[in-house]
Protein backbone atom coordinates (compact mmCIF):
# COMPACT_ATOMS: atom_id res chain seq x y z
CA UNK A 1 0.00 0.00 0.00
CA UNK A 2 1.47 3.52 -1.05
CA UNK A 3 1.98 5.71 1.49
CA UNK A 4 -0.08 9.00 -0.08
CA UNK A 5 0.64 10.88 2.75
CA UNK A 6 3.63 13.02 2.01
CA UNK A 7 1.93 13.66 -1.64
CA UNK A 8 -1.01 15.26 0.54
CA UNK A 9 0.96 17.42 2.76
CA UNK A 10 3.11 18.27 -0.26
CA UNK A 11 0.23 19.67 -2.27
CA UNK A 12 -1.30 21.55 1.01
CA UNK A 13 1.95 23.40 1.37
CA UNK A 14 2.04 24.34 -2.51
CA UNK A 15 -1.65 25.54 -2.59
CA UNK A 16 -0.98 27.51 1.10
CA UNK A 17 2.06 28.90 -0.34
CA UNK A 18 0.65 29.91 -3.61
CA UNK A 19 -2.62 31.86 -1.48
CA UNK A 20 0.04 33.42 0.28
CA UNK A 21 2.74 34.59 -1.54
CA UNK A 22 0.66 35.46 -5.12
CA UNK A 23 -3.30 35.74 -4.37
CA UNK A 24 -3.40 37.34 -1.15
CA UNK A 25 -0.82 40.12 -2.05
CA UNK A 26 -2.39 40.66 -5.11
CA UNK A 27 -6.00 41.17 -3.88
CA UNK A 28 -4.18 43.35 -1.41
CA UNK A 29 -2.88 45.26 -3.80
CA UNK A 30 -6.03 45.71 -5.90
CA UNK A 31 -8.00 46.64 -3.12
CA UNK A 32 -6.00 48.92 -1.34
CA UNK A 33 -3.26 51.72 -3.02
CA UNK A 34 -0.09 51.59 -2.44
CA UNK A 35 2.05 54.02 -1.99
CA UNK A 36 6.17 54.37 -1.21
CA UNK A 37 7.61 55.87 1.13
CA UNK A 38 8.91 58.96 0.70
CA UNK A 39 11.76 58.48 3.41
CA UNK A 40 10.56 61.70 5.54
CA UNK A 41 12.26 63.68 3.77
CA UNK A 42 9.89 66.45 3.12
CA UNK A 43 11.28 67.04 -0.77
CA UNK A 44 8.99 69.53 -1.32
CA UNK A 45 10.08 72.16 1.31
CA UNK A 46 12.62 74.48 1.29
CA UNK A 47 15.79 73.62 3.11
CA UNK A 48 17.34 75.79 6.44
CA UNK A 49 20.45 77.24 5.00
CA UNK A 50 21.15 79.41 7.77
CA UNK A 51 23.00 77.92 10.90
CA UNK A 52 20.41 78.75 14.07
CA UNK A 53 21.61 80.64 17.17
CA UNK A 54 19.31 78.81 19.84
CA UNK A 55 19.85 81.85 22.20
CA UNK A 56 18.65 84.13 20.20
CA UNK A 57 16.12 81.91 19.04
CA UNK A 58 14.57 81.79 22.82
CA UNK A 59 13.92 85.59 22.35
CA UNK A 60 12.00 85.19 19.16
CA UNK A 61 10.12 82.37 20.86
CA UNK A 62 9.43 83.65 24.33
CA UNK A 63 9.26 87.61 21.86
CA UNK A 64 8.22 88.52 18.65
CA UNK A 65 7.56 84.88 17.68
CA UNK A 66 4.60 84.87 20.33
CA UNK A 67 4.47 81.16 20.12
CA UNK A 68 3.33 81.16 23.81
CA UNK A 69 0.12 82.84 22.95
CA UNK A 70 -0.98 79.84 22.05
CA UNK A 71 1.85 77.13 22.75
CA UNK A 72 2.81 75.92 26.44
CA UNK A 73 6.43 75.17 26.67
CA UNK A 74 6.63 72.97 30.15
CA UNK A 75 10.52 72.41 30.31
CA UNK A 76 10.87 76.10 30.32
CA UNK A 77 8.44 77.30 32.89
CA UNK A 78 5.66 78.37 30.84
CA UNK A 79 2.26 77.16 30.73
CA UNK A 80 -0.49 76.45 28.17
CA UNK A 81 -2.70 80.27 28.00
CA UNK A 82 -5.73 77.94 27.98
CA UNK A 83 -6.84 74.77 28.64
CA UNK A 84 -7.16 71.86 25.90
CA UNK A 85 -10.89 72.20 25.75
CA UNK A 86 -11.07 76.22 25.16
CA UNK A 87 -8.28 76.36 23.14
CA UNK A 88 -10.40 73.68 20.46
CA UNK A 89 -13.07 75.84 20.78
CA UNK A 90 -10.71 78.40 19.53
CA UNK A 91 -8.14 77.04 17.11
CA UNK A 92 -10.43 73.83 16.54
CA UNK A 93 -7.65 71.64 18.21
CA UNK A 94 -5.62 72.19 21.16
CA UNK A 95 -1.72 73.60 20.36
CA UNK A 96 0.88 71.13 21.16
CA UNK A 97 3.22 71.36 23.73
CA UNK A 98 6.68 72.64 21.96
CA UNK A 99 8.72 71.06 24.75
CA UNK A 100 9.83 68.14 22.74
CA UNK A 101 8.83 69.64 19.02
CA UNK A 102 12.36 69.97 18.12
CA UNK A 103 13.55 66.26 18.32
CA UNK A 104 9.84 64.43 17.48
CA UNK A 105 9.23 67.12 14.19
CA UNK A 106 11.55 66.89 11.28
CA UNK A 107 13.82 70.48 11.55
CA UNK A 108 12.99 71.39 7.46
CA UNK A 109 9.57 70.78 8.49
CA UNK A 110 9.34 73.00 12.06
CA UNK A 111 11.04 75.62 9.78
CA UNK A 112 8.39 75.87 7.11
CA UNK A 113 5.43 75.30 9.82
CA UNK A 114 6.29 78.80 11.21
CA UNK A 115 6.69 80.47 7.59
CA UNK A 116 3.40 78.98 6.44
CA UNK A 117 1.70 76.87 8.69
CA UNK A 118 -0.50 76.06 5.70
CA UNK A 119 1.62 74.88 3.30
CA UNK A 120 4.24 72.65 5.90
CA UNK A 121 1.17 70.76 6.77
CA UNK A 122 -0.66 70.62 3.10
CA UNK A 123 -3.91 72.08 4.16
CA UNK A 124 -3.62 74.89 1.64
CA UNK A 125 -7.00 73.56 0.00
CA UNK A 126 -8.83 74.08 3.47
CA UNK A 127 -6.96 77.56 4.29
CA UNK A 128 -7.05 79.31 1.40
CA UNK A 129 -5.52 82.71 2.24
CA UNK A 130 -6.59 84.48 -0.95
CA UNK A 131 -10.40 83.59 0.19
CA UNK A 132 -9.89 85.00 3.82
CA UNK A 133 -8.99 81.58 5.04
CA UNK A 134 -6.87 81.71 7.39
CA UNK A 135 -4.87 78.80 9.38
CA UNK A 136 -5.92 79.11 12.92
CA UNK A 137 -1.62 79.25 13.74
CA UNK A 138 -0.64 82.96 12.70
CA UNK A 139 2.50 83.03 10.32
CA UNK A 140 5.56 84.16 11.17
CA UNK A 141 6.67 87.40 9.03
CA UNK A 142 9.89 88.15 11.03
CA UNK A 143 10.71 90.55 13.75
CA UNK A 144 12.96 93.02 11.21
CA UNK A 145 15.97 90.78 10.33
CA UNK A 146 16.28 88.25 7.68
CA UNK A 147 13.73 86.17 7.95
CA UNK A 148 15.00 82.94 7.17
CA UNK A 149 18.04 83.18 9.92
CA UNK A 150 15.60 84.28 12.42
CA UNK A 151 13.75 80.79 11.64
CA UNK A 152 16.54 78.78 12.01
CA UNK A 153 17.47 80.20 15.27
CA UNK A 154 13.76 79.47 16.82
CA UNK A 155 14.44 76.15 15.23
CA UNK A 156 17.68 75.64 16.73
CA UNK A 157 16.24 76.20 20.25
CA UNK A 158 13.36 74.22 19.82
CA UNK A 159 16.02 71.27 18.98
CA UNK A 160 18.33 72.71 22.16
CA UNK A 161 15.13 72.37 24.84
CA UNK A 162 14.35 68.60 23.59
CA UNK A 163 15.45 65.51 25.18
CA UNK A 164 17.73 63.41 23.08
CA UNK A 165 16.21 61.21 20.79
CA UNK A 166 17.02 57.85 22.59
CA UNK A 167 15.13 59.54 25.30
CA UNK A 168 11.43 59.95 23.59
CA UNK A 169 9.19 57.27 24.59
CA UNK A 170 6.43 55.56 21.99
CA UNK A 171 4.07 57.59 24.13
CA UNK A 172 5.78 60.49 24.39
CA UNK A 173 5.93 60.38 20.18
CA UNK A 174 2.22 59.35 19.77
CA UNK A 175 0.90 62.03 22.16
CA UNK A 176 3.17 64.90 20.37
CA UNK A 177 2.11 63.89 16.92
CA UNK A 178 -1.14 62.30 16.99
CA UNK A 179 -2.66 62.22 20.28
CA UNK A 180 -4.18 65.56 20.02
CA UNK A 181 -6.88 64.46 17.03
CA UNK A 182 -6.70 60.39 17.59
CA UNK A 183 -8.06 59.19 20.84
CA UNK A 184 -6.63 55.74 21.94
CA UNK A 185 -9.24 53.68 24.22
CA UNK A 186 -6.78 50.70 24.33
CA UNK A 187 -4.27 53.19 26.65
CA UNK A 188 -6.72 55.06 28.37
CA UNK A 189 -5.96 57.99 26.26
CA UNK A 190 -8.40 60.73 24.99
CA UNK A 191 -7.48 63.98 23.20
CA UNK A 192 -7.19 66.31 25.95
CA UNK A 193 -4.69 63.28 27.91
CA UNK A 194 -5.05 60.34 29.67
CA UNK A 195 -8.31 59.38 31.30
CA UNK A 196 -7.92 59.15 35.66
CA UNK A 197 -9.23 56.98 37.67
CA UNK A 198 -12.11 59.06 39.69
CA UNK A 199 -13.30 58.02 42.88
CA UNK A 200 -17.02 59.54 42.03
CA UNK A 201 -18.97 58.95 39.26
CA UNK A 202 -19.65 62.68 39.05
CA UNK A 203 -16.03 63.36 38.49
CA UNK A 204 -15.61 61.04 35.84
CA UNK A 205 -18.91 62.34 33.94
CA UNK A 206 -17.14 65.35 34.40
CA UNK A 207 -14.09 64.60 32.57
CA UNK A 208 -16.27 63.18 29.68
CA UNK A 209 -18.34 65.68 28.94
CA UNK A 210 -14.52 67.99 28.01
CA UNK A 211 -13.91 65.13 26.48
CA UNK A 212 -17.37 65.33 23.81
CA UNK A 213 -16.44 69.09 23.92
CA UNK A 214 -13.22 68.87 22.51
CA UNK A 215 -14.75 65.86 20.31
CA UNK A 216 -17.10 68.90 18.84
CA UNK A 217 -14.78 71.32 18.24
CA UNK A 218 -12.34 68.70 16.44
CA UNK A 219 -14.92 67.29 14.22
CA UNK A 220 -16.20 70.77 13.14
CA UNK A 221 -12.49 71.93 12.23
CA UNK A 222 -12.02 68.75 10.59
CA UNK A 223 -14.78 68.15 8.97
CA UNK A 224 -15.51 64.59 10.66
CA UNK A 225 -14.34 63.21 14.19
CA UNK A 226 -10.49 61.63 13.77
CA UNK A 227 -10.74 57.64 14.41
CA UNK A 228 -9.69 56.40 17.84
CA UNK A 229 -6.31 54.30 16.78
CA UNK A 230 -6.60 51.46 18.96
CA UNK A 231 -6.60 49.19 16.40
CA UNK A 232 -5.80 50.43 12.94
CA UNK A 233 -2.22 48.58 13.49
CA UNK A 234 -3.78 45.64 13.07
CA UNK A 235 -6.63 46.68 10.42
CA UNK A 236 -4.09 48.41 8.19
CA UNK A 237 -0.86 47.45 9.05
CA UNK A 238 2.44 49.37 9.38
CA UNK A 239 3.26 50.58 6.02
CA UNK A 240 0.12 52.32 5.38
CA UNK A 241 -0.19 54.47 8.95
CA UNK A 242 3.53 55.31 8.16
CA UNK A 243 2.67 56.87 4.46
CA UNK A 244 -0.31 58.11 5.57
CA UNK A 245 1.38 60.07 8.49
CA UNK A 246 3.82 60.96 6.27
CA UNK A 247 1.95 62.42 3.80
CA UNK A 248 -2.46 61.84 3.95
CA UNK A 249 -2.64 63.74 0.26
CA UNK A 250 -1.07 60.33 -1.33
CA UNK A 251 -4.49 58.46 0.25
CA UNK A 252 -6.82 60.95 0.53
CA UNK A 253 -6.80 64.08 -1.95
CA UNK A 254 -8.19 66.83 -0.19
CA UNK A 255 -8.69 65.09 3.56
CA UNK A 256 -8.68 67.58 6.11
CA UNK A 257 -6.10 65.95 7.66
CA UNK A 258 -2.76 68.11 8.26
CA UNK A 259 0.95 66.26 7.10
CA UNK A 260 2.20 65.90 10.75
CA UNK A 261 6.27 66.39 9.82
CA UNK A 262 7.10 64.07 12.10
CA UNK A 263 10.87 62.50 11.84
CA UNK A 264 11.20 58.93 10.89
CA UNK A 265 13.03 58.08 14.08
CA UNK A 266 9.91 59.28 16.00
CA UNK A 267 7.46 57.92 13.65
CA UNK A 268 9.05 54.13 14.83
CA UNK A 269 8.21 55.08 18.22
CA UNK A 270 4.24 55.64 16.92
CA UNK A 271 4.22 52.38 15.33
CA UNK A 272 5.46 50.66 18.19
CA UNK A 273 2.92 52.39 20.80
CA UNK A 274 0.85 51.24 18.19
CA UNK A 275 1.35 47.77 18.37
CA UNK A 276 1.53 48.39 22.14
CA UNK A 277 -2.02 49.23 22.25
CA UNK A 278 -3.51 46.97 19.24
CA UNK A 279 -2.02 43.90 21.43
CA UNK A 280 -1.42 44.21 24.62
CA UNK A 281 -0.09 40.76 24.98
CA UNK A 282 2.55 40.63 21.71
CA UNK A 283 5.35 39.85 23.43
CA UNK A 284 3.67 37.36 25.92
CA UNK A 285 2.77 35.89 22.53
CA UNK A 286 5.30 35.63 20.66
CA UNK A 287 7.37 33.48 23.09
CA UNK A 288 4.40 31.51 23.94
CA UNK A 289 4.11 31.01 20.18
CA UNK A 290 7.82 29.92 19.93
CA UNK A 291 7.02 27.18 22.71
CA UNK A 292 3.53 26.21 21.02
CA UNK A 293 6.00 25.45 17.69
CA UNK A 294 8.80 23.36 19.42
CA UNK A 295 6.14 21.19 20.98
CA UNK A 296 4.33 21.00 17.86
CA UNK A 297 7.56 19.83 15.99
CA UNK A 298 8.38 17.61 18.72
CA UNK A 299 4.77 15.95 18.68
CA UNK A 300 4.76 15.41 14.89
CA UNK A 301 7.82 13.45 15.21
CA UNK A 302 6.43 11.04 18.06
CA UNK A 303 3.07 10.93 16.28
CA UNK A 304 5.03 9.92 13.05
CA UNK A 305 7.04 7.24 14.90
CA UNK A 306 3.93 5.95 16.66
CA UNK A 307 2.48 5.55 13.18
CA UNK A 308 4.74 3.88 11.96
CA UNK A 309 4.98 1.51 14.84
CA UNK A 310 1.09 0.36 14.92
CA UNK A 311 0.72 0.31 10.91
CA UNK A 312 3.94 -1.16 9.94
CA UNK A 313 2.57 -4.40 9.71
CA UNK A 314 0.32 -3.16 6.54
CA UNK A 315 2.96 -1.22 4.57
Amino acid sequence: MKNKEPIILAVVVFFTLVTYYLVEPYAHGVMHKHVESENYAYDDLPAINKTGDAARGKDLVLGAGACTGCHSIEVAGMPAPMDPVTAASSYGVNPPDLSNAGVIFDGKFLANLIKNPAHALMVEHKFDASKGQMHPMTQFYGAGGDLDQEVADMVAYLQSIAVEQESVTPAMAYENACGRCHALKYENWTQIGTKPSFKYKKDELAFDIKVLEYEDSITKYMGKLPPDLSMYIRSRGEHYIKTFVENPQNYLHGTAMPRVGINAESMDKVIEHLEDAGDTKREERASVGANVMMFTIIFAIFALLWKKQVWRDLH
